[in-house]
């Protein structure tokens, strides 16, 4: 049969790219490679700023990123407005950040991962990339969005050995989380997921992590919903 069995490659030997990894999910993600003795290439805003075209093809131009063999695309924005009354400039900034930056760091990581026949790719989308409510018409757009471009990658990339899929996380227990809620709001999410809790950031990242091991060897395409059981009511 054609195609790189599991035995022949291995993806565990080069860098992991992550990006948004100052704060929350990100941040345990990128905790979590680190424990298991990866290096984590994970940028400040101040090097690179996924709203700004220029800012990622200057940021792709570096040397060093030829050896990532793992791409986790989790930074995103998240602007509330109706579809009325969102700005221009906040839409297309959540475009740029959420979409348009993945795409172009899938097709220059990417690329290098398919000339050395291993990589894995996991993109952050959201349970909002499957349903939504008032004033998230941008975000839903921009994560189901992202659904769809997984599906597609996956499609391109599996031939030599790429997997792409991606994880939609419900309502995480993260510092914005607890910024953004009083206390009654945390207690409603919570009255809204059938295991009465917000999700933890660790769990998210060992989801995260599996998908981007050895140990996946034949998902690809996919997008895991991890939401204690929000989306089946």
């Amino acid at each position: 049969m054609a195609g790189p069995k599991p035995a022949d490659v291995t993806v565990e030997s080069g860098s992991v790219f992550i990006t948004g990894a100052a704060r929350g999910l990100g941040a345990a993600i990128a905790r979590r490679f680190r424990a298991s003795g990866r290096t984590v290439i994970a940028p400040a805003r101040g090097e690179l700023d996924l709203s700004d075209p220029q800012s990622v093809r200057r940021y792709l131009d570096r040397p060093g990123l030829e050896a990532v063999d793992v791409l986790i695309n989790n930074a995103g924005e998240n602007i509330l407005g109706t579809i009325d009354a969102l700005p221009e400039a906040d839409l297309r900034r959540m475009f740029e950040t959420n979409v348009m930056s993945v795409w172009s760091l899938t097709r220059t990581l990417g690329a290098m991962m398919r000339q050395r026949r291993r990589g894995r790719i996991v993109n952050l989308a959201s349970v909002f990339g499957i349903k939504s409510r008032a004033s998230r018409a941008a975000y839903t757009s921009t994560k189901a969005a992202l659904i769809g471009f997984t599906k597609a990658a996956a499609i391109e990339f599996g031939p030599d050995n790429v997997l792409v899929n991606a994880v939609a996380p419900g309502f995480i227990d993260t510092d914005l989380t607890r910024k953004n809620n009083s206390p009654e709001q945390l207690e409603r999410l919570c009255g809204m997921v059938p295991l009465g809790r917000l999700g933890e950031p660790d769990e998210i990242a060992n989801l995260v992590y599996w998908l981007a091991s050895d140990e996946n060897t034949y998902m690809t395409g996919q997008t895991l919903v991890i939401d204690g059981g929000f989306l089946i009511q």
